[in-house]
């Protein structure tokens, strides 16, 4: 493992933290949510995603572009590729996402490889939806979830 770095950065959407591993992001998360350790300083690729954040949350990016190592499962791993190739303001079930990684019977582990998504935002959890269109769980809650889904609708339009 190369040298682990977190920094917290102020957004218009709350206080986070993101972790990079010296070549990729490897965690972006609400600072309530993430248990970092060690020293905190702050990389050029924790700046580079704290400033692709902010055009984000302003309405002016769509796509992200950084080097992403989120660490987890093979599958959780396939989810959250899965999960990066749902267009922006655009979103999916839970069905959907376990049937395009072709396992169509594995909603509940499609769910739990959402909730542990390490890298908020970046790798789109909040674009997942409960098949009847409702929204269910999110990490930073469902409020957070709204306004990051009405954030896109808002910016597409």
């Amino acid at each position: 493992m190369k040298n682990n770095v977190h920094y917290t950065y102020k957004t218009p959407y709350g206080i986070i933290t993101i972790e990079s591993d010296g070549s990729s992001v490897t965690s972006i998360k609400t600072d309530e949510h993430i248990k970092s350790s060690g020293k905190k300083l702050a990389d050029n690729l924790t700046d580079e995603a704290a400033k692709q954040l902010n055009e984000y949350f302003e309405g002016k990016r769509k796509k992200f572009d950084l080097p992403l190592n989120p660490y987890g499962t093979g599958f959780q791993k396939s989810v959250w590729k899965a999960l990066e190739k749902i267009p922006y303001g655009e979103t999916r079930s839970y069905k959907e996402i376990a049937t395009s990684i072709g396992n169509p019977n594995a909603c509940r582990a499609v769910g739990l490889a959402n909730n542990r998504n390490p890298i908020w935002i970046v790798i789109p959890c909040h674009r997942v939806i409960g098949t009847n269109g409702a929204l269910t769980g999110y990490g930073g809650g469902i409020d957070m979830k709204q306004k990051l889904l009405n954030l896109e609708k808002e910016a597409i339009k």
